[in-house]
């Protein structure tokens, strides 16, 4: 993916297990857990390219977020702090080659930043 593709798209759920079998019924979506991801199922549209996560709904994650890819969250979170941004989630580490952080566009949207690889 490069720089400002849409990467992943988070969707808000209070029943991990009720919520899978909803999407996976409805849109024939592949979702299970992956290794070291336990308690976060990934979904996979049809097309094999479209996906995400079901994650749990709490009071500050309610509506489905989707996440864009960045060359730097770093950069990038500067860079929106400059256009009125602020930050809801500061960055912070997937795994060892890969981080997420989420910001606050000047009209209230929350857009999550992604940047690496996993895997």
């Amino acid at each position: 993916m490069a720089h400002g593709d849409i990467t992943h798209i988070d969707i808000p759920v209070a029943d991990l297990a009720a919520a899978s079998a909803f999407y996976s019924k409805l849109f024939g979506w592949n979702i299970a857990e992956m290794p070291g991801f336990e308690g976060y199922p990934m979904w996979q549209a049809p097309n094999g390219i479209s996906g995400g996560g079901l994650a749990p709904r709490d009071d500050g994650f309610t509506q489905p977020r989707s996440y864009v890819e960045v060359d730097s969250i770093d950069d990038t979170i500067a860079a929106a702090k400059e256009a009125g941004a602020t930050v809801a989630a500061e960055k912070q580490p997937i795994t060892e080659t890969s981080a997420w952080a989420v910001i606050v566009d000047p009209d209230g949207n929350h857009i999550g930043l992604f940047e690496g690889v996993v895997g």
